[in-house]
């Protein structure tokens, strides 16, 4: 079986759809041997020493079943082809003949083959004040086309499930339900590791942490507003907030100078999946307070690492999170405040839980599962 997978997300992205890729794909060409992944990719302006593009490479000289095919344009120009002007430029005329492609991120390529597409969450349709309007846009006119092309889609939870079906009309028999997982360096730590983290990216003492992209749907202006509430109740008390800059988040830098929050609270940008396990370790608790998720992956991280999580009781989150975490409403800075609160005073049952929940999302079973939806496309394309 010859299975096209769109891998771009996996070669350019670095957290959220990018490691989903990587991940799942891997974790398929091993539970799958007798499978020949082709992975296909914009490559143009790829810097071939980037992390990921090792990764790529590593990857294929790992797994014999993985061939990667690297296509000579931008992820821009390939979108523009291939989604705005809708250039029927078959992948197969690349990469050769397909029984699958699978889509990973979205949106489908021209193609002859069965499609498996994965939709991860809607929130262009659910949160539209909260997407970046040219992606709104965009999103709004490629995904109906492609749900509509797709044979199965994959979603990350039964809410983006829900979602489907409402927004959509999407009916249950042509959805799958694959949720992702956490990679086991994700686990309670000790020792010099943490310490040489904690002392190379100059951490306070004591932190709450955020792990994310800076953009409207993360619901950090609520979140400074619940941290400026905390300032006289716990003063040796910081915020981290670990993440690129997105869109629309002058808000948030204008939230920290109204609030007199600049001494307290500091912005690491991107920080490196190595020293992600150790940054979990280190906070006094991990506060996630977003408006929607189609999954959640940094909540998943933090409760596989024993670290006391506050998010909200909103979309997939209490998917994820199970009892494991203090859910609070996220447009309640009180709320939001209260659910701090509750984590830094009884933080031991929490360390407890969430390894224990975090143990039920294992990427080994999704790579089983995805394999076997494979096999089931191929199956139904036979019986015909």
């Amino acid at each position: 079986m010859r299975i096209g997978v769109d891998y771009t997300a996996g070669i350019w992205q670095g957290a959220g759809i990018g490691r989903y890729t990587r991940e799942l794909i891997r974790a398929a060409a091993q539970a799958g041997p007798d499978l020949d992944f082709q992975l296909f990719y914009a490559a143009g302006g790829l810097d071939a020493q980037s992390p990921f593009a090792r990764y790529a490479h590593n990857l294929a000289a790992t797994y014999r079943n993985i061939t990667l095919r690297p296509l000579p344009i931008s992820p821009r120009l390939l979108t523009i082809l291939w989604q705005r002007l809708r250039l029927p430029l078959r992948i197969e005329w690349f990469v050769g003949p397909l029984d699958i492609v699978h889509a990973p991120d979205f949106v489908l390529p021209p193609t002859k083959a069965r499609t498996l597409l994965t939709i991860h969450d809607l929130t262009f349709l659910v949160e539209p004040a909260c997407a970046e309007p040219n992606l709104r846009r965009y999103l709004s006119t490629a995904v109906p086309r492609s749900l509509q092309r797709a044979n199965l889609i994959i979603v990350d939870s039964k809410a983006t499930a829900g979602d489907l079906g409402r927004l959509y009309g999407i009916p249950r028999q042509r959805v799958r339900l694959l949720y992702p997982a956490v990679d086991e360096r994700f686990r309670p730590l000790t020792g010099d590791a943490v310490v040489r983290v904690r002392e190379r990216l100059h951490l306070p003492a004591r932190f709450l942490l955020f792990v994310g992209t800076l953009e409207p749907r993360k619901n950090l202006v609520r979140l400074l507003q619940a941290f400026a509430l905390l300032q006289n109740e716990y003063p040796d008390l910081h915020l981290l907030l670990a993440g690129r800059k997105g869109w629309l988040y002058d808000d948030i830098f204008a939230a920290v100078e109204q609030y007199h929050l600049s001494e307290r609270v500091h912005f690491l940008d991107f920080v490196a999946d190595e020293d992600l396990p150790a940054l979990y370790n280190l906070a006094e608790a991990f506060v996630y307070p977003s408006l929607y998720e189609g999954f959640g992956f940094p909540v998943l991280e933090a409760l596989a690492c024993g670290t006391p999580v506050v998010t909200t009781k909103v979309s997939s989150l209490p998917e994820v999170a199970g009892t494991a975490a203090i859910f609070v409403d996220p447009l309640e800075p009180e709320d939001i405040a209260d659910g701090i609160r509750t984590a830094l005073s009884n933080p031991a049952s929490l360390r407890i839980a969430g390894p224990q929940q975090a143990a039920a999302f294992r990427w080994e079973r999704a790579g089983q599962e995805l394999v076997a939806m494979y096999r089931e496309l191929v199956a139904t394309t036979t019986a015909r």
